[in-house]
């Protein structure tokens, strides 16, 4: 049995209203025709619409992760790497 919604999904604008370069908001990160008819859509298609926005907010944290990570990789000095920076720390029993 399909649960009928009681409340209409409010808008999530942020109240950023501006484009990135692929054309979604930078605050709700709705597309253009999703920002123009949200409204005039039923509650499950708001559904969806906020569904597509968590993806895609779930893409731009992982590849600013991966950023980060390729960032704090090449900010070693002297072109040491990890595995060399691990060996210098290691701790010894003797």
């Amino acid at each position: 049995m399909e649960q009928i919604e009681l409340f209409t999904i409010e808008s999530p604008c942020r109240g950023v209203c501006e484009n990135s370069t692929k054309g979604f908001c930078k605050g709700c990160l709705r597309s253009r025709d999703e920002r123009f008819h949200w409204f005039s859509l039923s509650n499950e298609a708001r559904h969806q619409v906020l569904d597509l926005c968590q993806q895609r907010r779930m893409r731009l944290l992982k590849a600013r992760q991966e950023r980060l990570e390729a960032d704090s990789a090449k900010a070693l000095p002297y072109g040491m790497e990890d595995e060399l920076a691990a060996d210098l720390f290691e701790l010894t029993n003797d």
